[in-house]
């Protein structure tokens, strides 16, 4: 029951915000900070720039999104395989 009801509010913190803030633009922190920046200090250069570019947006997504499940494996993987180590390890 405890699981439950830790889902339901997850899924509340991820929906409630839409209904509250309908038509807000949920922009990302890189394009508000290169606004702030642009605003403090109109002549600023980056000190580099990307080496590659992906071709579209969705291939930027797809990227991004990728590089989350690796991540989410990963540390599933060292949780679960720290889980099982201590429910088989034997004390002596």
């Amino acid at each position: 029951m405890k699981n439950f009801i830790l889902l339901l509010f997850v899924i509340l913190l991820a929906i409630v915000p839409l209904f509250l803030l309908q038509g807000a633009e949920f922009d990302g922190a890189d394009g508000q900070a290169e606004e702030a920046i642009a605003e403090i200090a109109p002549d600023y250069e980056p000190w580099f720039s990307s080496f590659w570019q992906p071709p579209s947006g969705e291939i930027e997504s797809l990227l991004f999104s990728l590089q989350a499940a690796i991540g989410a494996i990963i540390i599933g993987y060292v949780m679960g395989f720290s889980s099982a180590r201590k429910k088989y390890s034997t004390k002596e």
